[in-house]
């Protein structure tokens, strides 16, 4: 927007220097043209005169001296008809085409005093003439050879002088359109900056309010609204966090009760009863404990996202990690599970030399562990692969399986909370599981990326910026290390 506002005014700029230059051009090549015409026009009349009065004396004497003598201080050449004879002076000769031109039509009593406007690189001769004699009977013509390069330096002066002037003046309307458009513009780059902030995090800086009037006020505006969605989201936040927990005890105290009913119980009809409503109770237990996650980390989510906008500069970044040991880990806790659920566990071997990426250990190892007892959940008896793939100026944490995957509208809504997939009603789950991990990746700089495995099966990548400081080798291999 900036370049295109900015682009507009240059353009109107440009063409309003265009237009004064042009003027104060053209006015000077007509000053200039009319000083010469007048001055020759004089001379013109002057020598007419003499040739009038050596026609009427019959001695072209003096005429002669006078014409050389203006031809010598001026460099311009004459060219006078006295009744048969002609007379010449400077480097105009007779016989030129223009001076017989002249010549004719002098004879029949038309003068012609009148120049061409100048031009500053214009060249080629100008001539002026005028016939004299009585009110009854034209007597000669006297042409002059008009020497027009004086004039047309000066106004190469003129348009030297104009174009510096042009330059600068349009120097100076530029740079005030420059300014003119920042000083426009840069409250509405703030509020749309503002706007992507809102919506990341549900947070808001103060705008400062400059600018126009009307945009201080629509930042003194926005201010306010986004206080008050800040503080609604972050009521509501709460508000769940709050509810998860305080249903904990409740929940905890009736598990107690179902417990001691449950030594009560007599028939088999009873206690088969009992069993659902502690499957119930284990359900409403886990979407609790979900919920209570999922809050922690849309908190840290904001968080990341604040730091990255320079709002949270006081928050220490998280030391940089070898994402490798953490993934190692994760698979041997997860070996037992695996192998009630019949799958086989791969782990990659590292690369070398390792790839560090700025994130919390103790969450990449709980977004690790989510995605592989994920994998382990829905894609019973696959292969579950693990593997850390650096590349280019990021670090990919990739846990893929051969199971039978999703497809491609089911990754685009498997982040969503609550979603879960059609095919797997029947295993338990909260379908929270995805956006606690994709939350938790943006709270450490990076992002949760579901994709295809090949030949099948579901990848599920967790990328993160390369740590500055350390630049890997591409991954090399792509063995298995069974756990």
């Amino acid at each position: 927007m900036r370049l295109r506002v900015l682009g507009v005014l240059s353009v109107l700029c440009l063409a309003v220097v265009f237009l004064i230059s042009g003027t104060i051009l053209t006015s000077a090549s007509r000053e200039l043209t009319q000083e010469l015409q007048i001055n020759r026009a004089a001379s013109l009349n002057r020598l007419a005169q003499v040739a009038f009065d050596a026609s009427a004396d019959g001695d072209t004497a003096r005429l002669q001296r006078e014409m050389d003598t203006y031809s010598g201080l001026y460099g311009e050449g004459i060219v006078v008809r006295v009744q048969q004879a002609v007379l010449q002076s400077g480097s105009l000769a007779a016989d030129r085409p223009d001076v017989q031109d002249a010549l004719s039509l002098a004879r029949l009593n038309v003068s012609n005093t009148a120049l061409e406007p100048l031009e500053p690189f214009s060249s080629g001769p100008r001539v002026i003439f005028r016939p004299f004699g009585s009110a009854s009977q034209v007597l000669g013509a006297v042409v002059l050879d008009v020497d027009a390069g004086a004039a047309r330096q000066k106004l190469r002066e003129r348009w030297f002088a104009v174009g510096l002037a042009a330059l600068a003046l349009a120097a100076v309307l530029l740079l005030g359109a420059a300014r003119v458009t920042g000083w426009v513009l840069r409250p509405v780059q703030r509020l749309n900056s503002a706007v992507h902030e809102l919506e990341r995090t549900g947070r808001a800086g103060r705008l400062p309010e400059d600018g126009p009037p009307e945009l201080r006020e629509l930042s003194r505006s926005f201010t306010v609204m986004a206080r008050t969605v800040s503080a609604s989201m972050a009521a509501q936040r709460q508000l769940i966090a709050d509810a998860s927990h305080q249903l904990r005890n409740p929940v905890g105290a009736l598990r107690l009760r179902l417990d001691l009913l449950q030594l009560e119980l007599k028939t088999a009809r009873e206690h088969d009863a009992a069993e659902r409503a502690v499957a119930e109770l284990d359900r409403v237990e886990e979407i609790l404990d979900g919920v209570l996650k999922l809050a922690a980390a849309e908190h840290r989510a904001s968080e990341g996202y604040l730091r990255a906008a320079g709002n949270l500069e006081d928050l220490p970044a998280p030391d940089p990690v070898d994402p490798y040991p953490v993934l190692q880990g994760e698979i041997e806790r997860a070996a037992p599970l695996a192998e009630q659920a019949g799958c086989r566990l791969a782990l990659s071997p590292p690369p070398q030399p390792p790839a560090l990426v700025s994130c919390h250990p103790a969450e990449l190892a709980q977004m690790a562990a989510e995605l592989i007892n994920n994998a382990l959940k829905y894609a019973p008896g696959a292969t579950v692969t693990a593997a850390v793939k650096p590349g280019g100026d990021r670090v990919v944490v990739e846990i893929s399986d051969d199971g039978p995957g999703l497809p491609a509208p089911e990754r685009a809504s498997a982040a969503t909370r609550f979603w879960r997939s059609p095919r797997h009603s029947s295993v338990p789950g909260t379908g929270l599981g995805m956006t606690i991990v994709g939350e938790l990746a943006a709270a450490n700089g990076g992002r949760l990326v579901l994709a295809e495995a090949a030949p099948h099966g579901l990848a599920a990548r967790l990328e993160f910026p390369l740590d500055p400081g350390h630049r890997a080798l591409p991954d090399a291999g792509s063995g298995g290390a069974h756990a």
